[in-house]
């Protein structure tokens, strides 16, 4: 039953959106379209405030 609510957590529009993020970056930087240093700012930034909604949402239960 876990397992179902974790997955069920997982199709949110916020980790979807995390997710197409930091694919969309890792993809233009691998083609050379972005430098890494760049990808790493923007990926750690949309991670960040990613866990952070996670954590304080946690926090309310």
């Amino acid at each position: 039953m876990e397992f179902l609510k974790n997955l069920a957590a997982l199709i949110k529009v916020k980790t979807i959106v995390t997710m197409v993020v930091i694919t969309v970056f890792a993809v233009m930087a691998f083609r050379g379209q972005i430098t890494s240093d760049n990808v790493m700012i923007i990926v750690s930034s949309v991670v960040s405030f990613y866990f952070g909604t996670v954590s304080e949402k946690e926090k309310g239960k």
